[in-house]
């Protein structure tokens, strides 16, 4: 509701932004403590208002006089409208007690609400089937082919066929998704369509920097590659004489948070995904923006699943990225307390979704420890990360906990193909990583 003492044109913005979002009153005749103070020309407004609010807005709208403290007021009473209703031109919006002026990304995202549409669902005219990137389709298919979410013979089909089956392709062309989730190099068409990676000694001291460009698969690949063999830390655990070494977040985690952030980011920012590594932190910041009417709290708590962009979370869902239930806040949760660290915190403002994850002091003094060791030649082993991809990390931990575990079974696990699965085992056993114990069928593998 908004009071206003006496009647302006004006305040016809006011029934435009009530209209464009879930309605409201405006009601004439009260202070701005809501006191009814009353409105001299009553009769006339009652006469002149519908007529006005219907020949400037093109819509209908509930004159009703009332009586309040004696006083003659008058009340409009607006509904929400399915279409967009503009003020001279100009659209508002009712948000809280507040009634905005749309423009930019935010004009553009109401009004393709208003037609039942979403950001990454508009066409791309410029970007065609030839332009998509072989080795982005590859990535997609062979992640698609070992979730099962796809059928093979549409797999096996002309790439028309499969951005058609992802309901990438309209009349004109193709969407803007699938330039994003195709295109080698996606920012030609949308501004800040990468990912930015620095390492910080503090806030004010950033060390060195990384860009990761290419289709959104493979930027998430190359991202937690690059933070696994470049930024993170690990300590090294034994049991027994077994050696575990160990990062100080959760891969799953980490992987489950860029996820979100590719699929839920708001591309029309023009803004980069962000990671900053610190010794102790590691913080991640997406310019995406919460569903309409959600709270942190929903966010944070079981909710179904609201995806930003539908059809970037619909490629990554069918090739085994994502599930498509609104868990992954609860995963990565469940990640981080089995590692031993606290879930991350969230924090949301108006430019957009942080989250940090903190390490555990613990780990970190083991870690410390592990580099003192390799200062002064104690035997403690290999650097953790060295010529080591994120891939072939997880192969090794998922082998040290599983050592008769096929490669079928390890792809399944990490979710890409097992001929990846095989190429990344025999580098390993070339690096001296990893060598087989026993026979191929009853043998086991060992980590070394």
């Amino acid at each position: 509701m908004e009071w206003k003492e006496s009647w302006q044109d004006e305040y016809l913005k006011w029934i435009s932004g009530f209209a464009n979002a879930e309605g409201g009153v405006l009601a004439i005749g009260r202070d701005n403590k809501g006191k009814a103070v009353g409105v001299s020309d009553a009769a006339k407004l009652m006469e002149d208002l519908p007529n006005k609010i219907r020949d400037v807005l093109g819509i209908m709208a509930d004159v009703r006089l009332v009586k309040a403290a004696g006083k003659d007021l008058v009340e409009i009473r607006v509904e929400p409208y399915p279409s967009p209703i503009s003020y001279k031109g100009t659209y508002y919006f009712r948000s809280g007690s507040t009634t905005q002026e749309l423009k930019g990304a935010a004009l553009e995202r109401f009004l393709l609400a208003k037609r039942g549409r979403h950001w990454d669902d508009t066409p791309e005219p410029s970007f065609t089937a030839r332009s998509c990137s072989a080795a982005a389709l590859r990535l997609f298919k062979a992640g698609a082919s070992q979730s099962g979410r796809m059928d093979r013979a549409v797999l096996r089909d002309r790439r028309e066929v499969i951005l058609g089956n992802l309901e990438l392709t309209e009349k004109y062309g193709l969407k803007r998704a699938a330039c994003l989730l195709f295109s080698p190099r996606p920012e030609q068409y949308v501004s800040g369509a990468w990912i930015k990676i620095g390492f910080f000694v503090t806030d004010d001291d950033l060390r060195y920097q990384d860009e990761v460009h290419g289709s959104l698969f493979e930027q998430v690949e190359r991202a937690l590659e690059l933070l696994h063999t470049k930024y993170l830390k690990a300590y090294i655990s034994y049991q027994g004489l077994q050696r575990h070494e160990t990062f100080l977040y959760p891969y799953a985690a980490l992987r489950e948070a860029l996820l979100n952030a590719v699929v839920h980011k708001d591309y029309s920012s023009g803004v980069p995904i962000q990671i900053s590594v610190y010794e102790d932190k590691l913080v991640l910041w997406n310019s995406g923006d919460l569903p309409e009417r959600w709270t942190l709290e929903q966010l944070l708590g079981k909710h179904p699943s609201r995806p930003f962009n539908p059809l970037i979370a619909n490629a990554f869902f069918r090739a085994g990225y994502i599930e498509s239930w609104g868990r992954g806040i609860e995963k990565i949760n469940r990640a981080c307390l089995e590692h031993g660290i606290a879930p991350p915190a969230y924090d949301f403002g108006m430019a957009g979704l942080m989250l940090t994850f903190h390490a555990n002091p613990a780990h970190l003094q083991a870690a410390a420890q592990e580099r003192v060791g390799e200062k002064v030649g104690i035997g403690v082993g290999i650097k953790v990360g060295i010529n080591v991809t994120a891939n072939q990390q997880r192969i090794l931990e998922i082998l040290s906990q599983k050592p008769r575990v096929t490669a079928s079974g390890l792809a399944k696990i990490i979710g890409i193909s097992t001929r990846k699965i095989e190429q990344n085992v025999a580098s390993l056993k070339r690096a001296g990583r990893l060598r087989r114990i026993g026979a191929r069928k009853t043998g086991h593998w060992e980590v070394v």
